[in-house]
């Protein structure tokens, strides 16, 4: 898990793909698209616009990826993420590989990161997060959700 702020992107140290993955996410201007899937680089690298209210954390599930690195920025409202190491998730469902995503019941060691707008948070495959979680109450947000395909990183 990587965590940081657009406006010092320059100097979070990501992998120059991500660098450039999340780049092209902002200069399609998210904040001013309609919730749906926008293509930034084919299928290797793409963006979920996403508005929604925040629920409790026991009302959710975790989530995890095999192929794609998740980018989760917050364009507006305020949100919590838990999350854990790669192998923390625990009582999960069979992996669904074509959506690339699995849902779990448990984080063990679970963390918890707070976004506000301007603030991403980075997942590499197998590192199980709870994205959408209230901080004190229920809130509306528009987030962007930069899905990278992992093995960009190892070309």
């Amino acid at each position: 898990m990587i965590f940081g702020e657009v406006r010092s992107l320059s100097s979070a140290g990501l992998h120059p793909v991500l660098q450039d993955a999340l780049t092209r996410a902002l200069a399609a201007r998210p904040q001013e698209k309609a919730s749906g899937r926008y293509e930034l680089q084919s299928d290797n690298i793409f963006m979920n616009v996403m508005e929604f209210t925040t629920q409790l954390p026991t009302e959710k599930r975790a989530e995890l990826h095999e192929q794609y690195i998740d980018i989760q920025l917050l364009l507006t409202g305020e949100e919590r993420i838990q999350f854990g190491v790669n192998g923390a998730a625990r009582r999960c469902d069979e992996m669904h590989e074509e959506e690339d995503y699995q849902l779990c019941c448990e984080i063990a060691d679970e963390q918890t990161v707070t976004l506000q707008p301007g603030m991403f948070v980075l997942f590499m495959p197998g590192e199980p997060h709870k994205p959408g979680c209230v901080v004190h109450e229920p809130d509306a947000i528009k987030k962007v959700v930069v899905k990278v395909r992992a093995s960009l990183l190892t070309v």
